[in-house]
């Protein structure tokens, strides 16, 4: 029996490896773990770890940056609303004390 080894090496199924997107959302993952992780993570670590706690891990750092980047919008809102309260205040500021030059003996 003779077998032709270019029909098995041209083709395209990868039946002992992973196909080339799967690879590249593995290390796209992998990437994002220890980059975004502020050294909580090594690559070896996150490479070995068990797909569905690494998952797990990417869907956690996903869910507190997206949280994290809306937070400015809140607190730039609260900011511009304690200005422009302050500005129809009309009040004069009383400086304390001690602020005031201590007198010369």
């Amino acid at each position: 029996m003779v077998y032709r080894r270019t029909s098995l090496s041209q083709s395209l199924l990868t039946f002992f490896g992973l196909t080339p997107e799967y690879r590249s959302n593995l290390f796209n993952q992998i990437h994002e773990i220890v980059f975004h992780g502020q050294g909580g993570y090594d690559y070896k670590t996150v490479y070995d770890m068990p797909l569905w706690l690494r998952r797990f891990t990417y869907n956690k750092l996903i869910e507190f940056y997206e949280n994290k980047n809306k937070q400015p919008d809140t607190v730039a809102e609260s900011i511009k609303n304690m200005k422009s309260a302050g500005a129809t205040n009309n009040t004069k500021v009383q400086i304390p004390s001690y602020v005031t030059k201590a007198s010369k003996k």
